[in-house]
């Protein structure tokens, strides 16, 4: 037997062995960090600059992106993969502080993320990626851009791509309610509230009911501060209109025959099928 140390020459055999394997060993852990974690953390990486796999960088592929819509304005799948690439650039650690709050370089990836699907969306897409459209959810939230009105946008996209739920519609309407249009609020309030078990309804519908008045009360307290002037311009909670003879915020109710669905002072266009889940709530 080889570790028969009794036989002539074997113990010199097994020692060598065995230091053989120590070095291996050493060198495997040691060398080239076998065995630490996610591994990278070898000398010899440490010596050549390597410490794992490189961290990934999208500024690449915003590039790449960014000459393609310029050279195919109207493509939406080249909008697409620029937005894309932009929110994964705006997902790493510098765009958020300790705290979880945007930083100076958040914003501004965020704002060129927004100011992409914007142009997308501009191009009236048949059927916006709704893919997209949820990662867009945060940088129009309260904790990125803040821009209720279009998380509202968004969120019609996402409801028409996904099974009803109350979860959605719930979202939907606080969104709603957080951009003052009261009307489209309440119709996805009542739709979120059908939608939840019959345990739930009561306390959902009391939320959605204190969210709407916090709501209300902020949007009292930024007009109180503002002039009315000579134009006869008003904010209300249903959204903007003006007494003037343009007549451009008389709509509001987004009940339009063409799906366009007005939100904060501004329309946009939505599915007949969005519109129509909004609305079959008050149908009884």
């Amino acid at each position: 037997m080889l570790f028969d140390l009794r036989g002539r020459g074997r113990r010199r055999t097994v020692q060598v062995i065995y230091v053989g394997l120590a070095l291996l060993f050493g060198i495997g852990f040691i060398g080239f960090g076998v065995g630490v974690g996610s591994g990278g953390g070898g000398i010899l990486n440490a010596l050549t600059g390597e410490s794992g796999a490189p961290k990934a960088s999208f500024a690449g592929q915003v590039k790449k992106y960014q000459k393609l819509v310029a050279e195919q304005p109207k493509s939406l799948s080249a909008w697409e993969g620029l937005i894309n690439a932009q929110l994964h650039e705006a997902g790493g650690e510098s765009s958020t502080s300790s705290s979880g709050k945007l930083t100076s370089q958040g914003k501004e990836l965020y704002s060129a993320a927004a100011q992409s699907w914007n142009s997308y969306m501009a191009l009236s897409p048949p059927n916006p990626n709704p893919k997209l459209a949820k990662e867009m959810l945060r940088v129009f939230d309260e904790e990125g851009l803040n821009q209720p009105a279009s998380a509202v946008q968004v969120l019609q996209i996402v409801v028409a791509s996904e099974p009803q739920s109350a979860a959605l519609f719930g979202q939907l309407a606080e969104y709603a309610y957080k951009a003052h249009n009261d009307r489209q609020g309440d119709l996805a309030a009542e739709k979120a509230v059908g939608l939840a078990p019959a345990s739930e309804r009561t306390r959902l519908k009391k939320e959605l009911a204190e969210l709407k008045k916090s709501s209300a009360s902020s949007s009292t307290t930024t007009a109180s501060g503002a002039s009315s002037g000579s134009t006869g311009t008003s904010t209300g909670l249903s959204g903007t209109s003006s007494s003037g003879s343009s007549g451009t915020g008389a709509a509001s109710s987004g009940e339009a025959a063409n799906a366009t669905i007005t939100v904060g002072g501004k329309s946009y266009k939505v599915s007949q099928k969005v519109k129509e889940q909004l609305e079959s709530s008050t149908k009884k």
